[in-house]
């Protein structure tokens, strides 16, 4: 793997390359980097691809804007459009997990024409609500969603930035498999379930002693690294953009994911605890028509492509063999 930067979309993303052929771009989610696939990119690499994984914009070493409006998945998606052309690829397959995966779903319906399949971990294609997002989180007097948590710019910021190490670690843990069986009102501590602002996200979750088994202490030490240098800033604007999404989102209405798509989730993912989610994974082929596959990976949770890095490079390189063009595309 290659560490790379470029100029585009009026400003720099940083990103890791590996390997030559079939471009695959894959983005990550919250709170991860580019470096949540370093255990795909070389193999995707071995086989004849080539796999690039860009820190998004806010992330990492790619550029933080200070207006808070910059982050809809319109910004997100022409970012990754501008990454394409700067790297003279024509279509892509494009890969994501957690909000990388919401791009991903995005990335295909808005440009069907620079995408040659999608592959999304841990969240469904979805349509668009009735309403703005906001207005259909859950909240009680006592304690609200975690993403109307996030709102409020500086409040999620204080909380997460106090103890980078420990924020991370007590994330990664208890939205991982590691943290036991998940069902909907079961109690497991869950980091994006509900949240009592007094107390914040991170004090009813368990700080376990070690890291999970999943987790090498070099990855761990590079992602605190990358948020000492970001802050969590950028990746929290992401969920301040969920209704301006909604609102600009209106153009889309009616489409559909008409390229081929792969599906797959932990079955102790904590987005599985959503009531309505098992219902919105079994109707997706409704706004996916042309989804190959949907699978669920026993005892692994939402941090798909780290926790079962086998299974999931299985099914990458099974679904890309399927891909008719995959001899043609120029890349």
């Amino acid at each position: 793997m290659q560490r790379k930067w470029v100029n585009v979309n009026g400003i720099t993303l940083s990103y890791l390359e590996a390997g030559e052929g079939p471009a695959i771009l894959l983005c990550h989610g919250f709170p991860e980097t580019s470096q949540s696939w370093h255990k795909q990119i070389p193999i995707l690499a071995a086989a004849g691809y080539r796999a690039i994984a860009p820190d998004l914009r806010g992330y990492g070493e790619s550029s933080i804007p200070e207006s808070g409006d910059v982050y809809t998945t319109f910004h997100l998606v022409g970012d990754l459009i501008g990454l394409m052309d700067a790297l003279s690829i024509e279509r892509t397959v494009i890969m994501g997990n957690d909000w990388g995966a919401t791009i991903a779903w995005q990335m295909a319906l808005i440009r069907p024409d620079r995408i040659r399949g999608v592959v999304a971990l841990g969240v469904p294609m979805m349509g668009r609500a009735p309403m703005p997002p906001t207005q259909m989180f859950p909240r009680t007097k006592e304690a609200l969603f975690y993403t109307l948590y996030f709102q409020e710019p500086g409040l999620a910021e204080r909380e997460l930035e106090r103890d980078i190490p420990t924020t991370l670690r007590r994330i990664y843990h208890a939205a991982s498999g590691e943290a036991g069986p998940r069902r909907p009102g079961d109690g497991t501590p869950n980091p994006f379930g509900m949240v009592v602002p007094d107390r914040g996200m991170l004090q009813d979750l368990p700080d376990p002693v070690g890291l999970p088994a999943w987790l090498s202490s070099t990855d761990f030490e590079a992602y605190t690294a990358a948020f000492a240098r970001s802050g969590f800033r950028g990746g929290l604007n992401y969920y301040r953009n969920l209704d301006r999404n909604w609102q600009l989102q209106a153009s889309l209405e009616g489409m559909r994911v008409e390229v081929p798509a792969l599906f797959a989730i932990g079955s102790r993912d904590v987005g599985l605890s959503i009531p309505g989610m098992d219902q919105i994974i079994a109707d997706m082929s409704k706004l996916a028509p042309r989804l190959r596959r949907c699978v669920t990976i026993d005892d692994a949770g939402h941090w798909l492509q780290q926790e079962r890095a086998d299974a999931i490079n299985s099914l990458i390189l099974s679904f890309m063999a399927t891909l008719d063009d995959s001899a043609q595309i120029s890349v």
